[in-house]
């Protein structure tokens, strides 16, 4: 059986979106999400979660330890409860120890829920679950510009819309793009969390492959081309870790290589790591 992990890990997740609507946001129309200050996008670490849950259920199915609790047309209670008829918790006298005993079988079962966490209080009581794995929103490195394109489809749903179009049987609609945005967010493992979960050296290493691949299988026709470009994974050496997050995401820096026009390839910038402030005791990782 595999280790639970040791070492405290932040990473940097770097991907891009070419002619796509990486994450829209339904209070606005669907437009792409954006910070109304500065202009810059922005990506959910929702987004992100709904992304890794599905490659892991794409590759690993709904076995155990593998299965996903978060997916679409789940009813959670119904899976909360299943805990509860799990021999490991009817055998417990006391409630709290059956609600220990039930989140540790969620815990087991379900990947995500070790990994990102979860509230499992919502039907018979599991408890709740931090995560040791968190994302912040993906922040694009330039303000993106979101363009409006008008569509057409060669039909109608219904007799009515046809008789009123004469025959000619045409729906207009909308969809909404951003040329090119690169995309930076960033991310943290806690050992600490990971041993009240169980979250070990498998999940973690199928966690960076999960990063790593994510978009390849999420294509669709509103999301356009989306790609992981870089993924640089901070190991530090202890649990504690040997140095702040912060220092370690300012030594990575994306620049634009011309400013004076926009951006619409992953070329069109440069990625550097700033080792020499790089602290001793934290290994630099580069996957992609």
């Amino acid at each position: 059986m595999s280790e639970l992990i040791k070492n405290r890990y932040d990473f940097a997740l770097l991907f891009d979106v070419t002619d796509g609507n990486p994450n829209g946001d339904p209070d606005a129309g669907n437009l792409p999400r954006v910070d109304a200050e500065t202009g810059m996008g922005l990506i959910t670490d929702v987004c992100l979660k709904r992304k890794v849950r599905n490659f892991i259920q794409i590759i690993k199915g709904s076995e155990k330890p593998y299965d996903i609790f978060i997916k679409e047309k789940a009813i959670l209670n119904h899976l909360i409860d299943e805990s509860h008829e799990q021999e490991e918790v009817k055998n417990k006298e006391k409630t709290g120890d059956k609600t220990d005993a039930a989140r540790k079988w969620m815990c087991s079962k379900y990947f995500d829920i070790r990994t990102f966490g979860a509230v499992l209080s919502t039907g018979k009581n599991a408890g709740q679950v931090r995560g040791p794995v968190q994302f912040t929103f993906g922040r694009s490195i330039d303000p993106i510009v979101a363009l409006e394109h008008s569509i057409t489809r060669m039909a109608v749903a219904t007799e009515a819309e046809a008789e009123k179009q004469g025959g000619d049987n045409r729906t207009m609609g909308r969809k909404f793009t951003v040329p090119y945005g690169l995309y930076l967010s960033k991310g943290f493992v806690s050992p600490y969390l990971a041993a009240q979960t169980g979250f070990n050296d498998d999940d973690l290493s199928l966690f960076w492959e999960a990063l790593i691949n994510m978009f390849d299988q999420d294509h669709s026709a509103a999301r356009g081309m989306m790609s992981t470009r870089k993924l640089i994974v901070f190991k530090h050496s202890t649990a504690l870790g040997n140095a702040p997050a912060y220092k370690l995401f300012d030594s990575v820096k994306v620049e634009k290589k011309d400013k004076t026009k926009p951006a619409r390839a992953y070329e069109d910038y440069s990625v550097t790591i700033d080792m020499a402030h790089i602290p001793q005791g934290v290994e630099v990782i580069e996957m992609s």
